[in-house]
């Protein structure tokens, strides 16, 4: 029996009756990364003999979970994939960490991302590119949080966390043809996420079935009094959504979703997927999202503002890498960034500087944030009309390596229908609905109002339980 093949819940309910024990999940994944992960590089780092476990037998009893390399491991090294941060070993563990452990689970190794989440490819890390298991290993995974995407389409996680900025568990998740969910910002605490934008930030679950994903969420959500931003909302037993169903859901579908740019193979599998929602009982109506054509445009002078302020901090002083050879402390400062930080970080920090400086501020940052107000506006308007939206994911599949590298801009259109989730501050789920010619996954999206949550997993697992998407791609356990 390959314990790393199965999803959380089924490994969960395995160690539960003993019919297996946590040491021989970690042995059964860590015999998974041996064999594949040298081709895939979803890890930066792994040690069976370092995994972290807390005793408790949880509702994760025995569940082994990768962390993104951008939330903080008590003893483990967190870079961000970023040369300036190499060497930074966290003093403390970070509150998804910690519930984790409480409920059981296992903490695995360290998983690969964009450098500081700035990318939609897995491509900018200092280790290297990852690559999307799912497609031969000639396509990227998605980013930022493509390693642990790849980790759990792979088998070499059983389920793993990532950050979703501007749709980087969701996109990622789609490439990989797995579960992504990004929650309501609020809902899941960030104390010990570096953070990147701190206005559009939020840790979810990458599964390989959305019970799982539910399981995860519910394990890891909930009020944090060390996260100021973190909201005393309660948070309800969301398993207890699943089978439930959609009929009667109202279901909006944004007509702007659906114009120039989508690949007319993703807007097939996603129309297709809109039919079998309806054929299972709910009500699908055109919605309209008038400023959605800003999202972009406003989320790339927000999120590098936030990101410029944030990253002020590494400086070569307080954290990870220092040029030593600089004979002035000016030119401490200048090298250890110039040299420490990559090309994309760069871009983004420039810009964002360049947003806030002043005789600026008001003719971008200030003007975005009005802009973001009306972003938000557009999502309670129509979920005054319907319970959830259904959109596509990305509007591409995995393209190759290098493929959108050199045009930054083409880059960060692949997040164009993930972006306003996270300028609304709403939840969102991707769920795998199609497969292309070529055998590239395709992602659905469900975007419901804040803190329903509820209803993203109601209506995903409505879906997933009507399909076999996730049966062709392996994504249950054997």
């Amino acid at each position: 029996m390959d314990l790393s093949r199965k999803t959380a819940w089924e490994l969960a309910e395995l160690c539960g009756r003993n019919t297996c024990t946590p040491e021989e999940a970690v042995e059964s994944v860590a015999r998974a990364v041996a064999a594949r992960d040298k081709d895939v590089r979803a890890y930066i780092a792994f040690d069976p003999k370092a995994a972290r476990r807390s005793g408790k037998k949880g509702r994760l009893h025995g569940v082994p979970v990768a962390i993104k390399d951008n939330i903080c491991v008590e003893g483990q090294e967190a870079t961000c994939a970023s040369r300036i941060l190499k060497g930074y070993v966290a003093p403390y563990d970070a509150t998804v960490t910690r519930r984790l452990l409480d409920e059981g689970a296992t903490i695995l190794g360290r998983t690969n991302m964009d450098e500081f989440a700035f990318g939609s490819s897995c491509e900018t890390s200092c280790y290297g590119p990852t690559l999307n298991p799912r497609a031969d290993r000639k396509r990227v995974p998605g980013g930022s949080s493509g390693g642990s995407a790849a980790a759990v389409a792979d088998h070499t996680a059983v389920a793993a966390l990532g950050s979703d900025t501007g749709g980087s568990i969701r996109q990622p998740a789609a490439f990989c043809g797995i579960v992504g969910i990004k929650p309501t910002y609020g809902r899941v605490s960030r104390y010990g996420l570096v953070a990147f934008a701190s206005s559009l930030d939020q840790i979810g679950p990458l599964t390989k079935d959305v019970r799982d994903s539910a399981l995860i969420l519910g394990a890891i959500a909930g009020y944090d009094p060390l996260d100021s931003t973190s909201a005393d909302v309660p948070v309800p037993d969301y398993s207890g959504f699943l089978g439930k169903g959609v009929k009667g859901l109202r279901l909006g579908v944004p007509k702007e979703y659906f114009q120039e740019g989508l690949n007319p193979e993703v807007e097939r599998s996603v129309r297709d997927a809109i039919k079998t929602l309806e054929s299972l009982g709910a009500t699908v109506t055109e919605v309209s999202l008038p400023h959605t054509r800003y999202a972009v445009a406003v989320y790339y002078i927000v999120a590098p503002s936030e990101a410029s302020s944030n990253l002020a901090r590494f400086d070569g002083v307080r954290f990870g890498f220092r040029d030593k050879e600089a004979p002035t402390l000016l030119e401490m400062y200048e090298r250890s960034r110039g040299s420490g930080f990559g090309a994309e970080a760069k871009r983004r920090i420039i810009l964002g500087t360049y947003a806030l400086s002043s005789g600026y501020y008001d003719a971008y940052y200030l003007k975005a944030m009005k802009a973001r107000t009306l972003i938000k506006r557009d999502f309670d308007e129509a979920f005054k009309k319907v319970d959830a939206l259904v959109t596509p994911t990305a509007p591409g599949t995995a393209f190759r390596p290098g493929e959108k590298s050199k045009d930054p801009l083409e880059m960060y259109l692949s997040d164009i229908y993930t972006i306003s989730a996270n300028l609304a501050g709403v939840p969102a789920i991707s769920v795998p609905c199609g497969v292309s010619a070529d055998g590239l996954p395709i992602g659905l999206q469900f975007v419901a109002k804040p803190f329903d949550e509820g209803t993203l997993f109601r209506a995903a697992h409505a879906f997933e339980q009507a399909t076999d998407f996730h049966k062709k791609l392996g994504n249950t356990g054997s």
